[in-house]
């Protein structure tokens, strides 16, 4: 079995729920039938939106790379990032350390495409929006990205940063007119694209027509470490 890498603190809770998901995605029936892993937690790295969209010089580059080394030192087949702004780095990731490094915008672009999905509305931090990660990817395939209008934006920043990162009950009728806009402009369904916003959707009912990204996340590591996800575990 491969040994699967974490850089995790980005943030801490939503790291801490990845790893409930990998074990809970897991089609196991005993304690060694699960994956073997380990977690490097570095939540001193600076903030991945700040960077992206100019409002700091704080580059998180090097900490990531730092704590993707000290993984490659115990000898990690393949790396998970649970933070979907800091796939803003994935190619300088993968190079600098030589290991597989997974992403999840692409996994939820396959996942969409295999259902003929055509339109899907993104709700993800300012970093992740401005960078056209989502966008660029889903071109290739033929798929429209909506983002929030504006106001609908400052919500999700709102329940992203004010709530889950503070450790705060997220305002779902935030995140409800977020992503109630997003469909309502004929979204088909709408991708959680931050992994605070999975952590939202683990504690709230969410709807219907969501696809998390770090669950589908999950499931590729689960599948690049040699195992199966639950049959019971639809993404979609």
């Amino acid at each position: 079995m491969a040994l699967l890498g974490i850089i995790g603190g980005l943030g801490p809770m939503a790291t801490a729920y990845f790893m409930h998901l990998i074990t809970d995605m897991t089609e196991a029936s005993s304690d060694q039938e699960h994956l073997r892993m380990v977690i490097f937690s570095a939540p001193d790295i600076p903030d991945r939106t700040a960077y992206i969209t100019g409002k700091s010089d704080k580059d998180p580059l090097p900490g990531i790379l730092e704590a993707g080394m000290s993984l490659k030192k115990v000898g990690v087949d393949v790396i998970a990032i649970p933070c979907i702004t800091a796939h803003y780095f994935q190619k300088e990731i993968e190079s600098g350390l030589g290991i597989r490094t997974l992403n999840a915008i692409s996994g939820c672009c396959d996942i969409l495409a295999d259902n003929n999905i055509k339109k899907v509305g993104l709700m993800a931090t300012e970093g992740t929006v401005s960078s056209n990660l989502f966008q660029r990817e889903f071109e290739k395939r033929d798929i429209t990205v909506l983002t929030p209008e504006r106001k609908d934006q400052e919500l999700v920043t709102s329940v992203i940063y004010n709530d889950v990162k503070k450790g705060k009950k997220p305002d779902m009728n935030s995140f409800y007119q977020a992503k109630n806009g997003l469909l309502s402009r004929g979204a088909e369904t709408v991708i959680l694209g931050c992994t605070e916003l999975s952590v939202v959707n683990r504690d709230n009912d969410t709807g219907e027509h969501v696809l998390d990204a770090m669950e589908v996340l999950a499931a590729m590591a689960i599948t690049a470490c040699g195992k199966k996800v639950r049959k019971d575990r639809r993404l979609l």
